[in-house]
């Protein structure tokens, strides 16, 4: 019998054109858009419905309409005049620029220590480091008030001071990220050139990671400047922050809270994060760029 012929084998079928992929990402591109819209509309809210209450009149405080029938501007000037509002803001600016700084510092060295310096049980600490980041503030928060009630520390800023000389766990782990994609060649360069650890670091490691400073520094600065419960805990009235002031001041003579009142100093209170957002919005996401390249 004739030998059957080998069947030849199944040619895959034809790549899409180019013009039709593009076709298919462009229909996508509306619907991406869309959702993204909708997102950024449902997050707004909030802030929108607190502006709407900062220029609602008393007498509208308990109004079922949305919008106010008449914009009362003089809110915030009896928001500014009700608390100290401008010492509250000069020890929270103080408070939240101090605890930046350090936290930007030591952090920078820490996440450095990890990235580049070879010690046993270096992945471990690592490792413990980064679980605390699971932890809840509050869990630390009883605890970490009984160690500096017997240091004679409560009612000082002394605490944010230790608190940012010993770092942040999230921005040294961004550091970290960061520093360990530098390559081997160029602190080996340094080295040979007779420059020390902290040389190597101040005068590289650093100036390059100058993104990632800002970044850090705008995360320190907000955690600060919206923390509630600390100031509360640890400071008395005569030194404590522009959060508990805004949070505890706007009340009747009943005790009561005043909603146009306090919607009129929390939009003040959020004016300089979003400053500092602005001014630093370009070197911020880069920061995050650059800490995931590795």
């Amino acid at each position: 019998m004739p030998a059957t012929a080998s069947a030849a084998p199944a040619t895959p079928p034809p790549a899409a054109p180019a013009p039709v992929r593009r076709s298919r990402r462009s229909r996508k591109k509306p619907l991406v858009f869309t959702v993204l819209l909708v997102i950024s509309v449902l997050m707004a809210l909030p802030f929108v419905e607190l502006l709407i209450s900062s220029l609602r009149p008393a007498a509208e405080t308990s109004s079922d309409t949305w919008l106010p029938s008449v914009l009362d501007w003089h809110n915030y000037a009896d928001a500014v005049r009700t608390i100290p509002f401008w010492r509250f803001g000069r020890n929270s600016l103080i408070l939240s620029v101090v605890n930046a700084l350090l936290t930007t510092l030591s952090s920078a060295l820490v996440g450095y220590g990890f990235a580049r310096l070879r010690a046993p049980g270096k992945s471990l600490l690592f490792g413990l480091l980064i679980s605390t980041m699971m932890v809840p503030q509050i869990v630390t928060l009883i605890p970490t008030y009984l160690l500096f009630a017997q240091l004679g520390m409560v009612g000082t800023y002394w605490p944010w001071v230790l608190w940012g000389s010993a770092g942040a766990p999230y921005a040294i782990f961004l550091y970290r990220q960061f520093f360990s994609s530098f390559p081997k060649e160029l602190e080996e360069a340094a080295v040979i050139d007779g420059a020390g650890r902290i040389r190597v670091f101040f005068q590289i490691f650093l100036p390059l990671s100058r993104p990632l400073m800002v970044t850090a520094f705008v995360l320190a600065f907000n955690a600060v400047w919206g923390d509630f419960i600390a100031p509360n805990l640890l400071l008395d009235q005569s030194n404590t922050t522009l959060a508990v002031g805004v949070g505890q001041g706007y009340v009747n003579d009943k005790g009561f809270p005043v909603p146009n009142l306090l919607a009129g100093g929390a939009v003040l209170y959020l004016v300089p994060v979003i400053l500092l957002f602005l001014a630093a919005q370009r070197s911020y996401v880069r920061g995050f760029v650059n800490s995931g390249l590795k």
